[in-house]
C-alpha cells in the first residue's frame, strides 16, 4: 500500500520561507508524476505545482518565482521549497502522486 506523508509545515512571517517535505513508501517512486496540492479555508482544492516522472516541473501561476519542487527519486522524496511567503499561501499543503494517493496534510501558516 503507498503511503505519503508530508512534514515541514508551521507558522511563518510574511516574506518568510519553508521546505516541505513528503515521503512515499511502499512501491516504485521515480515513475509516477508527484504534485503538491492546497486547501485553504472556505476553498476548494489547488495544484501547486507538479513534478514529472522525467523532473519536469509546471507550477500555478500564483506561485511561479516563489516555490520550487524537486525530487529525489533514490530516497523517494518529493520537496516544495516556498520563498516570499504571504498571507494567502495559507492553507493545508498535500502530497499526491499519479496513482492518486493523497498523504494527510501539513498545515502551513502564514501571519504576522
Amino acid at each position: 500500500q503507498v503511503q505519503l506523508v508530508e512534514s515541514g509545515g508551521g507558522l511563518v512571517q510574511p516574506g518568510g520561507s519553508l521546505r516541505l517535505s513528503c515521503a512515499a513508501s511502499g512501491t516504485i517512486f521515480s515513475i509516477y508524476a508527484m504534485d503538491w496540492y492546497r486547501q485553504a479555508p472556505g476553498k476548494q482544492r489547488e495544484l501547486v505545482a507538479r513534478i514529472s516522472s522525467g523532473a519536469s516541473t509546471n507550477y500555478a501561476d500564483s506561485v511561479k518565482g516563489r516555490f520550487r519542487i524537486s525530487r529525489d527519486n533514490a530516497k523517494k522524496m518529493v520537496y516544495l521549497q516556498m520563498n516570499s511567503l504571504k498571507p494567502e499561501d495559507t492553507a493545508v499543503y498535500y502530497c499526491h502522486d499519479s496513482r492518486g494517493s493523497w498523504g494527510q496534510g501539513t498545515q502551513v501558516t502564514v501571519s504576522s
